[in-house]
């Protein structure tokens, strides 16, 4: 009723093997992936910093940064200035919408941190998570 297949599978390499190329292991996946929600959140803190200065802010900044490193093999982020993070967007940012951005990164990287077990990123996002929370309950509080 069926025919066979007489061509090769469009999903075999040319060289004939899978095991031909790379292949990334879970744990490097995770790497990569908690890296880039670390930097996302390092690009956001850093957007905060440029409006609204703060020595928790610069600490948790540089904090991110050691850690992506970390992750990247030594390769340090890319970071913004506060003259570039302030004036990269036509209207000014809102503070309240940058701090639930942070969080919302933050969460999303304590989830990954979690999974891999990597106990200083995921005691890190915690952290951040509980900055940017703080630094919107008074605003919310007072529109209540």
């Amino acid at each position: 009723m069926y025919e066979p297949i007489r061509t090769r599978s469009v999903h075999s390499t040319m060289a004939g093997s899978s095991s031909d190329f790379p292949h990334r292991s879970r744990e490097e996946e995770l790497d990569i992936q908690l890296a880039g929600h670390l930097a996302a959140l390092l690009a956001v803190t850093d957007e905060l910093r440029g409006l609204a200065p703060s020595a928790e802010l610069d600490e948790g900044a540089e904090r991110l940064a050691q850690q992506v490193a970390r992750l990247r093999g030594g390769l340090p982020p890319v970071r913004s200035t506060a003259s570039t993070a302030s004036t990269g967007t036509a209207r000014p940012a809102d503070p309240a919408v940058l701090h639930r951005r942070a969080h919302a990164l933050a969460g999303r990287a304590l989830v990954v941190a979690a999974s891999r077990a990597d106990t200083a990123a995921a005691i890190l996002a915690a952290q951040q998570m509980d900055v940017h929370t703080a630094a919107l309950e008074p605003r919310e509080l007072a529109s209540r």
